[in-house]
């Protein structure tokens, strides 16, 4: 019986850095300028005013303290709020067929691996640049690998969804390794001028390479005991973006064609549904909680992974627990849970047992139990 194993991780990380401060500055410039700008309006109740941000405000919320972007001063401009990306001409390779690149060659350098003995590439992320031909087979073509590859987006769940399918092409034979890409421009569905959310986003890449057990280096990377995943239909996260809004003109530039949530409900109703898939899932694997020696968590926001996690242990996690990102990255989407196995997985020990699991969109869970090898 084949089994399938983690052999190896990369990340991409974009040079650019917002802090919270730079956030914050820019969105209380834009707030007084649409203050000043609709004041009869405001004045006469038509229109409610806008209200400033504060680096307290983000942090408490969130546990975000700065974030990596592809570009800083189209967000940080309080006239736009939107990030500069240029169009490429269509032979240039795209935004994120070059995040994945840098991303894949660091999985494949950490598995010893080349691109020759992969056969399949998964793009898997929240947001895709276009419609077709697949970035995933752009990827496929930059690395030189032989075999097939495709996209596919379960929003923040994306990479472990991505990671199952993976698995499935492994141990069933249809390829021999896989990689499986995270190109995540978060920054370019979010609305920063929304208070509840414009600190939310930041980008990131991630890859993961899923091989044979046989192939993998010995004591080499982590072995998969199981995957498990599951969707409930909401509307609490919601992005209405798509080809079919040029057909009704009266959408275009509605706030639903960016990131939209219901925080507070998504909050109450997404962390008891993931702990219960994360307790479930090891119990159909004859494990326990206390078995656990890591939580790789979805970075969306500290205070739900605080739960989570204390849900699952039954007590308050240690940061080595249920390590954090979240600071530094803010919310990749389905890169997140990823970035934070990367940075905190080489100090588990043969035999030690982990979960990655990510949760968001849909609602969409995927929980992946690992044992060092």
């Amino acid at each position: 019986m084949i089994k399938a194993v983690i052999s190896g991780t990369g990340l991409y990380t974009p040079p650019a850095i917002i802090e919270n401060e730079q956030l914050v500055e820019a969105f209380n410039q834009y707030v007084e300028l649409h203050n000043n700008e609709h004041a009869e309006e405001i004045a006469r109740g038509e229109l409610a005013a806008l209200q400033p941000s504060s680096s307290a405000f983000i942090e408490k919320a969130s546990g975000i303290k700065r974030r990596h972007v592809i570009d800083r001063d189209g967000i940080l401009d309080p006239k736009r709020m939107t990030p500069y990306i240029p169009d490429r001409d269509n032979e240039a390779p795209s935004v994120q067929c070059e995040m994945a690149m840098v991303a894949c060659k660091g999985a494949l350098e950490q598995a010893g691996k080349t691109a020759a003995d992969v056969d399949a590439v998964i793009v898997a992320c929240s947001n895709l640049q276009r419609a077709y031909p697949a970035i995933a087979i752009e990827v496929q073509e930059a690395m030189g690998i032989d075999g097939f590859a495709y996209d596919m987006n379960v929003a923040c769940s994306s990479a472990t969804f991505g990671i199952q399918a993976a698995v499935n092409s492994v141990e069933n034979g249809a390829a021999r390794a896989v990689l499986v890409v995270s190109p995540e421009i978060c920054s370019g569905h979010l609305n920063f001028c929304d208070r509840d959310s414009h600190f939310i986003f930041g980008d990131a890449c991630t890859a993961i390479l899923v091989e044979r057990e046989e192939d993998a280096r010995p004591g080499q990377g982590f072995e998969i005991l199981g995957t498990r995943l599951k969707t409930k239909f909401s509307n609490n996260i919601r992005n209405n973006f798509g080809f079919l809004n040029r057909a009704d003109e009266a959408g275009i530039g509605a706030p639903d064609k960016l990131f939209i949530q219901q925080g507070r409900k998504v909050f109450k109703e997404v962390s008891p549904l993931v702990a219960e898939t994360i307790q479930s899932h090891l119990e159909s694997l004859e494990l326990t909680p206390d078995n656990l020696i890591r939580m790789w968590l979805h970075q969306a926001n500290l205070n739900m992974n605080q739960l989570i996690a204390r849900k699952v242990l039954g007590r308050d996690a240690t940061i080595e627990e249920a390590p954090v990102i979240l600071d530094e990255y803010a919310n990749t989407s389905s890169a997140g849970s990823i970035i934070a196995f990367h940075m905190h997985k080489d100090d588990l020990k043969a035999g030690d047992l982990g979960v990655i699991c990510s949760f968001g969109a849909g609602y969409s869970i995927g929980s992946v139990v690992l044992r060092r090898r």
